[in-house]
This record gives structure tokens, C-alpha cells and sequence, in this order.
């Protein structure tokens, strides 16, 4: 990268590390909760003879456990009195890079709110691909949300379900049973340049992580991680491409 590059250097305030593991723990909290208290099954009935297609079940499981997820943040939200400070959840539109967002209030803190922005990921427990190099999002928009907001906490919550089906007898119906059976939660920023890869196709390319069950944590300030984007972004696609994204969305100084 060019010395003779002027970058805007996104600066996160002093207690981004502090909120970032207020909101993994919360949101591992909540879903911990669920799973434990039995409220993790999801019930799918079909009047098909053989069922459910188990083999392909992974391709339509994913929205369903999202819409799940996204129900168990409602539930707690709807009691204004939660123990998990949680006070407003949206759900994306179809084109965002999240999923859900979540609003955190800090205890004993005035005035203070938190936004997380969620990407929800379904895994499969009986397919031992699943959860390898998932597309989390945008190499180009996620970098320019950094430079725009450099407190911009993008949460993925990955939700591990498995699958099985009960024949209802009486009525001749089949029920599809999805159970959520594990999670994990990671701020983007602090996954391990290790775990973070880099895919060329779809436009400005994908950020992937390699393996979704297995994550280190590095711990970073923004500007580190997106410094990290680029080395990799540049190392597919060279330096070139890489200036030609800057100008477009920003991210460099230039005198007009």
C-alpha cells in the first residue's frame, strides 16, 4: 500500500471493546436461555407422504431458524422489564448485510444505547460441510460502514439446528421438527485474520469465515481491521482495484 495514500482513519471511542462484549453476552444469553427452556423446536407439518426431503432440508432451514431467531429477541422485548437491558428489535430488509438489529440499554449508564447489527447463519449438525466459508457480507459495503461508523458492531450468531419428522397418525400429517441445538456469537471485527478469507466473486468480492464453529478472537482497533480487509482484498485483486474502490466510496483524502 502507497505511503502517498491519505486514509480517513475510522477511530472507535474508548469503550467499543467493553460494548462489543456487552452485546455477544447478552445475545448468547438469550439464546442459551431458549435453547435450554425447551423453546428451540421449530414445527413444520406437511401433507407429503415421504415427509419432509431430509436431504435437502439444509437449502430451506436457514429462514426458518432466522425467523426463529428473530421471535426470541421479539419475546424479550415485549417485557419492557427484561433482564437483558434489550429495548427495540428490527428486522432487515431483504437487501441489508444484517438480519436483525438489536438496541441495548447499559446498566446504570444514562443516555447510553447500543446497536448491533446481527447476521443470522444456520448451520446443519449432520453435515460436516456446513458452516464452512459462509458469505458474510460485502467486502466493499462492510468496509465503508467502518470508515462512516467506527463503532459499527456487526454481530454473526451462528445457530446450529438438526432435523427429524413424526408421523401424526390421526391426521395423516407429517411434522417436520427443526431444533436449534447450539450457538455462537462473534463481533466481526474481532474474528481472527486466520478465519477471515476472502472470496473474489460477486462484485467487490465476499468476506467469508472458514470454518463457523471454530473462531479465534483477535483483538483489534477498527482501523487495524480494516487494514486487514484490504491486505487481502489487494493480495486477490491487486492494488489498482483496490484504489478504484477507495475513490468510489471514500475511503482516501482527495484534494477536489
Amino acid at each position: 500500500m502507497s505511503d502517498k495514500i491519505d486514509f480517513k482513519i475510522p477511530l472507535e471511542s474508548y469503550d467499543y471493546f467493553e460494548s462489543s462484549e456487552f452485546v455477544v453476552g447478552k445475545i448468547s444469553l438469550i439464546i442459551d436461555g431458549a435453547i435450554k427452556s425447551g423453546q428451540n423446536r421449530i414445527l413444520v407439518q406437511t401433507n407429503l407422504k415421504r415427509g419432509l426431503p431430509l436431504e435437502n432440508i439444509n437449502k430451506v432451514a436457514g429462514p426458518f431458524v432466522e425467523a426463529w431467531a428473530l421471535e426470541k429477541f421479539e419475546d424479550i422485548v415485549s417485557d419492557t422489564g427484561n433482564g437483558y437491558n434489550l429495548i427495540n428489535v428490527q428486522a432487515g430488509r431483504r437487501l441489508d448485510m444484517f438480519d436483525i438489529i438489536l438496541q441495548f440499554k447499559r446498566k446504570n449508564d444514562k443516555g447510553s444505547y447500543i446497536s448491533a447489527n446481527v447476521d443470522v447463519k444456520a448451520t446443519a449438525e449432520d453435515i460436516e460441510t456446513s458452516g464452512r466459508s459462509p458469505n458474510i457480507t460485502s467486502f466493499a459495503r462492510i468496509r465503508t460502514e467502518y470508515i462512516k461508523d467506527p463503532d459499527y458492531i456487526f454481530i454473526i450468531l451462528s445457530l446450529k439446528h438438526r432435523v427429524y419428522v413424526e408421523k401424526d397418525s390421526r391426521i395423516g400429517m407429517t411434522n417436520g421438527i427443526m431444533e436449534v441445538v447450539g450457538h455462537a456469537v462473534y463481533d466481526l471485527k474481532y474474528v481472527s485474520s486466520a478465519d477471515i478469507c476472502y472470496n473474489p466473486a460477486l462484485g467487490t468480492g465476499q468476506i467469508q469465515i472458514r470454518d463457523i464453529h471454530y473462531v479465534s478472537k483477535e483483538n483489534r482497533t477498527t482501523w487495524e481491521f480494516v487494514q486487514m480487509l484490504d491486505t487481502k482484498f489487494i493480495a486477490s485483486k491487486g492494488q489498482q482495484s483496490w484504489f478504484e474502490l477507495a475513490r468510489k466510496f471514500e475511503w482516501i483524502k482527495e484534494d477536489i
